[in-house]
């Protein structure tokens, strides 16, 4: 049996997230203490109702207790979620008041006003104000190209940087929250961990922003200190993952980088368009299928010397922890972190009907840490994909492998699995439907493994051998080739793309075609 009891919480957490994100820092904590008061009373109340029917005769179903109980969790995980998501909010709004609090040279100006002022600033009350200021903070997640504005345009960069201080000097003062720094391409050079210093313009973002504001700078980062040896070694893993992209041709060397260490900068527009239009974009940047894999191998590979269940995981954990900081600890990477640890962890136990209550904690906890995530479309994608994975996929292969194959039942129902559960979604942002989104996962599956397993060995081998690694970035090039080669053809054929009604209208219609579908594939009870 599927224990769902922790799926109600997870959504009452999911809906606290998305509402927080949006409201001043006050309000998030009131609402967090009506939840926690709540609870407290909904569970002494179901103490009381299950008190009075002691001694009487059992009647079926749950008891108050056990309603009690489920909604007492629900508000107590939204209290959490609230709770922690108003000092989160708390923090970015003190960081915004100060930058629109700094005066033309960066200096505070007499108009500073409490955090909690900011009220609509998703309205425009704050939001957009525009100035100066310099901040001293640490660079948080990989540093990302930005596309050119036009045609000879200068190389432009984006990082995020979490703030530390702002101002210089004697007028500085220490902060929390974060900013978006948009400076030359000096800056994509710059690392994960490194403390840095940088002047600029700023501008306001409007409340449900996890950054606190735009900063516009046309200087050269200054580093103050330098990254952790872990980040450095990272950064020169990628490196040589750009210089190996560079002696590969074609989609060989664009795919190279986004399935090795999750950079799509070289995926030229066509490619990027044919890999949406086959449902294969997930294979080009880092997600949980990466994890998901190199975690499978790993247990396989120290379970083949014959180490305990603990050794085993301990050993996911570690190789996952040096994955994470060699694509960046970006919060849609820790996501796909913690979505693989689920799979790997109900693959692990052997407890396929507890991974849905793990996933619903990873939710939580996820939500508690980082608010924001609850807007956000790719935190949404992974959910689904993996629940429907969890859910959907070992009953679809049960069902199939009366007439498929075994191997070929389970490589149809993962990626039928995860169509089903991440295309009514996927139709809000883009109004079509591939309807050969699952043979083309089918068909550039078997290169998957071996492009990956294989572009990180080559980074891995490279930056000691640099000729044996490029023959390792061969066979890796080779595999990504193959998976570009599926995404054109896939791409190519006619009504690969079928346009949907748009809206909710066509969620609800493609949501319901889906059940329908895997309501006919379900395998049926056997008579006793």
């Amino acid at each position: 049996m599927v224990d769902l009891r922790l799926v109600a919480p997870a959504l009452v957490a999911w809906l606290a997230a998305c509402v927080v994100v949006r409201q001043d820092a006050t309000t998030g904590r009131m609402v967090a203490c009506a939840c926690a008061a709540g609870a407290l009373s909904v569970f002494a109340a179901a103490g009381v109702r299950s008190g009075r029917h002691t001694g009487r005769t059992a009647r079926a179903g749950p008891g108050p207790a056990s309603w009690g109980a489920s909604v007492a969790l629900a508000l107590v995980v939204a209290a959490a979620v609230l709770g922690a998501g108003a000092a989160h909010v708390a923090a970015r709004d003190a960081l915004a008041v100060g930058v629109s609090a700094s005066g033309p040279d960066g200096m505070p100006s007499a108009d500073a006003t409490a955090p909690d002022s900011l009220g609509t600033s998703a309205d425009g009350a704050a939001a957009g104000a525009k100035g100066t200021t310099t901040v001293t903070g640490t660079v948080d997640g990989l540093a990302r190209p930005l596309a050119s504005s036009w045609p000879g345009a200068p190389p432009r960069a984006r990082v995020d940087v979490r703030v530390e201080h702002m101002g210089s000097g004697a007028t500085a003062t220490e902060r929390g929250g974060s900013v978006v720094v948009l400076g030359p391409g000096s800056w994509a050079g710059v690392r994960p961990g490194e403390r840095v210093v940088v002047a600029g313009r700023w501008s306001v973002l409007p409340r449900g922003d996890r950054a606190a504001a735009i900063l516009v700078t046309d200087d050269a980062p200054t580093v103050v200190a330098h990254a952790p040896p872990l980040h450095v070694v990272a950064g020169a893993l990628r490196e040589t993952v750009d210089r190996q992209a560079d002696r590969l041709p074609g989609d060989a060397g664009a795919l190279l980088p986004g399935v090795t260490v999750g950079d799509t900068a070289r995926v030229p527009d066509d490619l990027r368009d044919a890999l949406r239009v086959s449902g294969l974009t997930h294979l080009t940047a880092v997600s949980g299928a990466h994890f998901a894999l190199v975690g499978a191998l790993v247990v396989a590979g120290v379970g083949a010397l014959g180490a305990p269940r603990a050794v085993r995981a301990g050993a996911v954990l570690l190789v996952g922890g040096a994955l994470v900081t060699l694509v960046g600890a970006s919060p849609s990477v820790l996501r796909a972190a913690v979505m693989a640890v689920v799979g790997c962890g109900g693959m692990l136990l052997g407890r396929r009907a507890a991974a849905p209550a793990a996933l619903s904690t990873s939710v939580v906890v996820l939500l508690v840490v980082d608010p924001w995530l609850a807007t956000e479309l790719g935190f949404v994608l992974s959910v689904l994909a993996t629940g429907g994975l969890v859910l959907l996929g070992g009953p679809l292969a049960e069902r199939w492998s009366t007439r498929l194959p075994r191997p070929l039942a389970t490589a149809l129902a993962a990626p039928v699995a995860a169509q089903v559960a991440c295309a009514p979604v996927v139709l809000l942002v883009t109004p079509t439907v591939s309807v050969l989104a699952v043979p083309a996962n089918m068909l550039a599956a078997p290169a998957v493994a071996p492009a990956t397993v294989l572009g990180l060995a080559a980074a891995v081998v490279g930056t000691w051998w640099p000729a044996g690694g490029d023959v390792v970035a061969g066979l890796a090039g080779a595999a990504c080739w193959w998976v570009g080669t599926v995404a054109r053809a896939v791409a190519g054929t006619p009504g690969a793309a079928v346009t949907w009604l748009p809206g909710v209208p066509g969620v609800i219609l493609l949501a319901v075609a889906g059940a329908a579908t895997v309501r006919l594939s379900w395998p049926s009870r056997e008579p006793p």
